[in-house]
This record gives structure tokens, C-alpha cells and sequence, in this order.
């Protein structure tokens, strides 16, 4: 039952409303000086505290800070007779929970503490219940899923639920919705398997083939950046529901002209994703055109040397004369030597900013216990990514660049999967390491288990050595060699890795960010 102290100096009036509380479950103390509010208080653990803004001797307001000097955490409800603003203003900055203007009404009064002490509990109860009722149609969303257009739309659902229950005390049906996107990802990972090769070679017609990772400059960002200056910030890494996290925080300093999402291609891993957004070329095109810019799986070397070089190229044979500003940020010091030195930013007609932090995060969740405690699921991910989003440097960036009036596209080059599921394969010495896709001349696994593919060049890859294929991991699946399996399947076991066929690395989010007017 909860405790709730009722402080009024006219308390004596209120008889029938205290009774009406007590009659719903509530224990509620009396009493009608702010004094002995706060004695009582100090002896008792309440729950709440409704108190009355205008009382003798010693108002509301002066008693405010002494209950909370007592007790910082007590929800206090602030009941007045004034409807002025500054009065409204020094309770709130007074961090009460609420307030109600008199005469009082007692429904008014339960709103009130329900919404202080059981809003956990309603909210839970309502968003299962809409959850609940909203299962058959994502069911029957996923089974008509005929196009990308189709699958995005149910992810960004799926998503949105995921955020919805993140806080739900009702573990059930987090599972129950866990089963639901596990459910839609092997859909999705079959349609990916019937269609990738014709979205590769333009088999389809051009509304049916995505936005993939070597169309976007061309189709999405200068098209932007040909509307004024314009900073493209690629989040290394960012999933959908991370972004869904941090764009709250912007709309203070930018409205969100467009949300959208687009396709990384295969591998969705750094080396292929990021060269062919730069370049605005497929691997393999990428590999015969720059030879020496290209370096295999097996070959060692930085895999992601040349974007700049590439970016350059591709906006000059489109035709393009941009002035522009290109960094790639991957210790925190970058950044702030960057904030240090913003005014080419602000020159450039497009600045091209990239941040591996939350790649840093990915692979230190992996190698450390602590990293690993801190994001068991995807819930904690998205906080930590919140967490960090707000206190770096990212976030000052973002905000000096709208008050320049600089429109801002934010996206990245492929997302992350939390795998689960091994998948036993074999391969040689000159076999990539990758968990979420393996290329060499000798692998040897279940077809069913993976997308294979044996001709690179079909899908536009680059073969390293004449017999070399490619296996991508469906879902959450990743691929662990025979020897030592054990382990292996203990080490990476609910880790997040990239490089395969899922919803969460294939749908990236890309978003046009405008600058709200002053």
C-alpha cells in the first residue's frame, strides 16, 4: 500500500478527499504546517507528498526545499490557488513532480498521484496490450513483405515497438517481440538471398532496387549538397534504433527533413560498405580501376585508406566543383582538435566528417567483460550509445554547425547484430576471420546454413585468388571453424558483430537534418 502525506492548513476541509484516496488503496497521513511536514517526513518513508502552495507561516515553497533536502527522490504535488506564471515556474525549478490548481478535485488529485506512482505500471499494462493487439498485423506485414520498401517499413515497426517495450517490466512479451523480429529477419534473409544479385546487376527495375551503399552519394547526398553547405556525418556502425535513440536529442536545434533508410551492400563490414559510399563503385570495380587501393581480406594493410581520394574522384566526374572538408575522427582527441579548428567546415560547400566510435564500442564489447556487462542487450546498446552521443564531441559539432545554418545528413556504412547462433564451417589459413562472413579457396560448409557465393564477380565482388568464394550468415548466425568450436561459441556468444545478411546491417538509416530558424 502506498504512503502519502497530505499537507493543507484548511486540511480539515479535505476530509471527504483524503477518504476518497483511501478508499482507492491509499494510506494518507495529515497534516496542516509545512513544520511538521517536514518532521513527519524525516520519521516516515512516504511515497508522495501533496502540498499546499499557500499556507501560513511557512508556504509551499519554503517547504519544498526542506522536504527535499530530507528526502531528493520524494515526488512532491503542488497544490495552489494562483494561476500566475511565476509562481508555476519556482515549483516546477523546485523540481516537483506536479501541480494542481484549486478549487481541488478529487479525480484530478488520483491522476495526479497515478501518474507519480503507478506510471511504470499503466504504461507496461498499455503498451502490452497495444503491443498485443498490433502482433497479427506485423505478422501478416511480414508474410506479404514483397519489396525492400516492404521489409523497411516493417523494421522501422519492429524498431519502434523495440522502444516502446525497452522499459516494460513485462519480460514476456519482450520475448514474445524478440520472437516476432528473429521471425521477420529469417524472412528477410531469404528475400535478401532471391534478390541481391539482381539488385547488383539492375535486373529489377529502378523503384524496385534500393538506395544501396555505392549509389547513395550520387542518388541521396549531392542532390543535398547541391541545395547549400552541407555536412554528411557518417556514424560508423549506427543501426536504426541507435539513431532512433539520439535524433530525439536534435530536434532542439534541427528539424528532420527526411528519415530514411538505404541498403549496405555485402559484406555490410567497413573494408566493403564504406569504400563503395565513397567511391561511389562496387568493390570489384573498385579493386580494377585502383588496384593499389584495393587490399584483400588476407593482404596487410589499412583496409580503409583512400576515402577521401575516392570521394574526390567521384565528385569530380559528376560533374561537381565542391570546396570541400573531409575527417576521420577515431580517438577523442580528433575531435576536440577538430572543434578547434571548425572554420574549414564552415567554408566548405560539403564537409565529410566520419566517427568510429560506435564500431570502438562494438569490438570493445567483444574483448571486454566490463563493456560487455554494460550492453547485455539492445536496449543497453541504444543507452550506452545515448550516453555517449550527449557528452561527445559529435554532439557540439552538430549543434555549432545549426547555428551556421549548415543542413547535416547523418548516417553510416552498415549496422550490427547481437549473434547467437554458431554455425560450424572450414576453411584454410588464407580464410578471412570474420564471424559474419568468410572468403578463401577452401570452405567447406552446409549451403542451407549460408548465402554463398562462388563467382564473385557476380555480385560484384573482388575474388583475391581465381578459385576464392564468399558465405555470408543469415540472421543471427555467425561462422566458427571445427577446431576449437567450443571455445570460440563461448567467446563470441551474444556479442555484436557485422559483415552478414540481417535487418539491423542492411537497413541503414540515413537522415536530412535542416537547421530550425532563429
Amino acid at each position: 500500500m502506498n504512503k502519502i502525506l497530505w499537507v493543507d492548513d484548511e486540511i480539515d476541509l479535505l476530509k471527504p478527499h483524503v477518504m476518497f484516496l483511501e478508499s482507492k488503496g491509499y494510506d494518507v497521513d495529515t497534516c496542516n504546517n509545512g513544520y511538521d511536514a517536514v518532521e513527519m517526513i524525516a520519521e516516515c518513508a512516504y511515497d508522495l507528498v501533496i502540498l499546499d502552495e499557500m499556507m501560513p507561516g511557512m508556504t509551499g515553497l519554503e517547504t519544498l526545499p526542506l522536504i527535499k533536502a530530507e528526502r531528493p527522490s520524494l515526488p512532491v504535488i503542488m497544490v495552489t490557488k494562483s494561476e500566475e506564471e511565476n509562481i508555476m515556474d519556482k515549483a516546477i525549478g523546485s523540481k516537483i513532480a506536479d501541480y494542481i490548481i484549486k478549487p481541488v478535485n478529487p479525480n484530478q488529485v488520483l491522476l495526479s498521484i497515478k501518474k507519480n506512482l503507478h506510471s511504470q505500471q499503466l504504461v507496461t499494462e498499455q503498451t502490452t496490450a497495444d503491443y498485443r493487439s498490433e502482433f497479427g498485423r506485423i505478422a501478416q506485414q511480414q508474410q506479404q513483405a514483397d519489396t525492400f520498401a516492404d521489409w523497411v517499413a516493417l523494421y522501422r515497426k519492429l524498431v519502434g515497438w523495440e522502444i516502446e517495450l525497452s522499459s516494460s517490466s513485462d519480460r514476456s512479451i519482450r520475448e514474445v517481440l524478440s520472437y516476432q523480429k528473429n521471425e521477420a529477419n529469417q524472412g528477410f534473409s531469404k528475400f535478401v538471398a532471391r534478390n541481391y544479385y539482381d539488385w547488383i546487376n539492375r535486373r529489377q527495375s529502378d523503384e524496385l532496387i534500393p538506395v544501396m551503399s555505392h549509389t547513395l552519394m550520387r542518388r541521396r547526398v549531392f542532390p543535398e549538397v547541391d541545395k547549400g553547405k552541407t555536412t554528411l556525418v557518417v556514424i560508423d556502425n549506427m543501426r536504426y534504433d541507435q539513431w532512433r535513440t539520439i535524433e530525439p536529442m536534435l530536434r532542439g536545434f534541427y528539424d528532420v527533413e527526411a528519415d530514411d533508410i538505404y541498403c549496405a551492400i555485402l559484406p555490410t563490414a567497413t573494408q566493403y560498405a564504406r569504400n563503395a559510399l565513397f567511391a561511389g563503385l562496387m568493390p570489384l570495380a573498385i579493386d580494377k580501376l585502383m588496384p593499389e587501393k584495393w587490399l584483400n581480406d588476407n593482404e596487410d594493410g589499412g583496409k580503409n585508406m583512400y576515402e577521401e581520394e575516392f570521394l574526390r574522384r567521384l565528385i569530380q566526374q559528376s560533374g561537381k566543383q565542391y570546396r570541400l572538408s573531409f575527417d576521420k575522427l577515431v580517438r577523442p582527441e580528433a575531435g576536440r582538435k577538430l572543434l578547434d579548428n571548425m572554420q574549414r567546415i564552415y567554408e566548405a560547400d560539403f564537409s565529410v566528417v566520419i566517427y568510429n566510435f560506435l564500431d570502438i564500442l562494438s569490438h570493445a564489447r567483444t574483448e571486454t567483460d566490463i563493456i560487455r556487462d554494460l550492453t547485455d542487450d539492445e536496449a543497453s546498446f541504444r543507452s550506452l550509445t545515448r550516453s555517449w552521443f550527449e557528452h561527445s564531441e559529435l554532439y557540439t559539432l552538430l549543434k555549432s554547425l545549426a547555428e551556421r545554418g549548415h543542413r547535416v545528413i547523418i548516417t553510416s556504412d552498415h549496422g550490427t547484430i547481437r549473434v547467437d547462433n554458431p554455425v560450424r564451417v572450414t576453411g584454410d589459413r588464407e580464410t578471412s576471420p570474420n564471424l559474419r562472413y568468410k572468403t578463401g579457396r577452401n570452405l567447406a560448409y552446409n549451403s542451407r546454413d549460408v548465402y554463398e557465393v562462388t563467382r564473385p564477380e557476380d555480385v560484384q565482388l573482388p575474388s583475391g585468388r581465381l578459385t576464392s568464394s564468399y558465405i555470408f550468415a543469415y540472421n543471427r548466425d555467425f561462422l566458427v571453424y571445427n577446431n576449437d568450436a567450443n571455445k570460440y561459441i563461448r567467446y563470441y556468444k551474444n556479442t555484436f558483430q557485422h559483415g552478414g545478411i540481417s535487418m539491423e546491417e542492411m537497413m541503414v538509416p540515413f537522415a536530412v537534418l535542416k537547421p530550425k530558424s532563429k
